[in-house]
């Protein structure tokens, strides 16, 4: 029996490509980097594959190699910089790398070349070449055409126009190139979100797949994809006056039953909900008292039958309750990516199709 796990509702995953998928009109590059948001890259990549994406997108070569073991054949792109020494790698495990540099383009040619994304630099100053700068890499462009180039917007959630003119220096950027690579592609999750039909050749989803929206005004609402669950193990009766965790930076209000969950900071339920934090155990709210421990986190259960062995949601769906991960995260300024990615770090995944279990890891 399982003490804590994350329940990822795999048509969920899919349900939200489909979503951006229509809107943008265009074919999904999916991102998949960081282990699929810490929801399991290969068990969503699988997901993904009727959808039939242009490629998987992920951040460094281990990733593309967990893939290809399990068996992916797909495209992966690699959008952090590579070093040369890692082009044999990329070349072995079928890696399109982005370049953003005369070094490293002219290094990918004399190695050996094959297919790759120019990166611009259109404002997020990260990784790629300055957009106005791209004409000095015209020569080496014509000597081995990139595939494909890209821009990354960074606030593509913000109506600032930022976004547009991101999009603007784009394409100023690529009449210096002069001739146009096959495949152009801006737009992350909020991009997508904010225009439509997507002007490029594909879309990059990221968060959006995971079940983070934009928020209030968006024009997509994505299914919620992670459910973070953890058990009842003990429950105590706490005398008002008495704290309750580490640094008794909570006292019980009066005579309070107190019941501990099997799961902590170390499983990715942070400590910034300490005595902020909510769960729902039989489909009521309780909530955190005192700080969140490493492995254990308590909750005030007064007024509520539950017993040990009794399973609590920290996050996401629970009969007809739902804590949001938009809303949870705002309370404790806390980005959902964080979170997200931080449940990776002991709770197991359990993988759901079709209201039932399809796998667990």
């Amino acid at each position: 029996m399982q003490r804590a796990w994350v329940e990822v509702d795999l048509d969920a995953v899919v349900h939200n490509a489909t979503s951006i998928q229509r809107r943008s009109g265009k074919p999904l590059l999916p991102m998949v980097k960081a282990d699929a948001y810490g929801m399991g890259a290969i068990e969503v990549c699988r997901a993904l594959e009727p959808l039939d994406p242009w490629a998987f997108g992920i951040a460094a070569l281990a990733e593309a190699a967990e893939l290809r073991a399990a068996g992916i054949a797909r495209r992966i792109l690699v959008f952090t910089p590579l070093l040369p020494s890692d082009f044999p790698e990329a070349r072995r495990l079928s890696v399109t790398p982005t370049l953003g540099t005369a070094d490293a383009i002219r290094s990918w040619i004399d190695s050996g070349g094959g297919a790759w994304h120019l990166g611009v630099d259109t404002g997020m100053h990260r990784a790629g070449v300055e957009w106005w700068r791209v004409g000095e890499l015209a020569a080496l462009a014509a000597e081995s055409p990139p595939e494909g180039a890209f821009t990354h917007f960074h606030s593509a959630d913000t109506n600032d126009a930022s976004l547009e003119e991101q999009q603007m220096r784009f394409r100023l950027s690529l009449e210096q190139l002069g001739a146009r690579p096959r495949i152009l592609h801006a737009e992350n999750s909020p991009a997508v979100e904010r225009q439509t039909p997507s002007p490029w050749d594909v879309v990059r989803p990221g968060v959006f797949l995971y079940g983070v929206g934009g928020g209030r005004g968006s024009r997509l609402d994505p299914a919620p994809v992670a459910h973070l669950r953890a058990r009842v193990v003990e429950i105590h009766e706490v005398n008002g006056g008495e704290s309750v965790s580490y640094g008794a930076t909570w006292r019980a209000p009066g005579k309070r039953r107190v019941a501990t969950l099997a799961i902590g900071y170390a499983d990715g339920y942070r400590r910034l909900f300490s005595s902020l934090g909510q769960v729902i155990l039989r489909g009521r709210r309780a909530p955190v008292v005192g700080r969140v421990t490493m492995d254990m986190t308590m909750i005030d259960v007064t007024g509520i039958s539950c017993e040990v062995g009794d399973v609590a949601t920290l996050l996401g769906r629970a009969g007809d309750d739902h804590l949001d991960i938009n809303q949870m995260c705002d309370a404790v300024d806390l980005l959902p990516y964080e979170l997200l990615v931080g449940l990776k770090l002991r709770a197991p995944r359990v993988y759901v199709r079709g209201g039932s279990i399809a796998a667990a890891e």
